[in-house]
């Protein structure tokens, strides 16, 4: 694979899919992560900090891709991230799991139901039959095999595969460019965007 090829998203977002933000958002930007992956874990505060400012002008996608053979507990952290979207609760559980990845046991899973609002009663009847397990590895399959998912995070924008840096800058930089018509007025004229930006211009 040549470094400057451009990769493009395969599997278009879905109902399937955990989705924070309109459809019609001039940007979308799509996340395949793993709760237990500290790199996924740097990244959360700042993939945060750009969904809170831009609100409706984004679309956050995220979808599992819990690698286990470094991290052994992200399987269980996606069923729990998995039962708390039937009832509602996905992105609560999302943020329980990235802000507490050095405790992903269940007893700690547990915790975080709780602290979602979740029935808790539910949740770990979901967990321990083990109900979304067939739906995650079938994701899973699909985002190795389809979308060679290698690696987490993985993001795409606008469909197209990010491989630059993942702070705010980089981040903002490219959201900005994404955006052809320029429809998010935000980034210039909240002042720390737009400060980020002209420092990218001098560059």
């Amino acid at each position: 694979m040549d470094a400057g090829e451009i990769i493009t998203l395969k599997t278009v977002v879905s109902d399937r899919d955990h989705v924070d933000g309109r459809d019609d958002a001039p940007v979308t930007l799509l996340e395949y992560g793993n709760f237990e992956c500290v790199d996924c874990g740097y990244a959360y505060p700042v993939l945060k900090h750009i969904r809170k400012e831009l609100g409706s002008n984004l679309r956050f996608v995220f979808r599992n891709f819990p690698s286990t053979r470094s991290n052994p507990n992200a399987l269980r952290a996606a069923e729990a991230a998995e039962a708390a979207a039937a009832q509602a609760r996905f992105w609560e559980m999302h943020d329980q799991l990235f802000e507490h990845q050095n405790a992903l046991e269940n007893s700690h899973l547990k915790h975080y139901a709780g602290l979602a609002h979740l029935d808790v009663v539910r949740f770990e009847q979901d967990l321990n039959q083990h109900t979304f397990l067939s739906q995650i590895e079938a994701d899973y399959q699909s985002s190795l095999f389809d979308e060679h998912i290698t690696g987490t995070p993985t993001l795409y924008i606008n469909g197209v595969r990010y491989t630059g840096n993942i702070d705010l800058e980089s981040l903002v930089q490219a959201i900005k460019q994404a955006d052809s018509d320029e429809k998010i007025e935000i980034l210039t004229e909240h002042h720390r965007f737009s400060d980020l930006i002209r420092r990218f211009k001098q560059k």
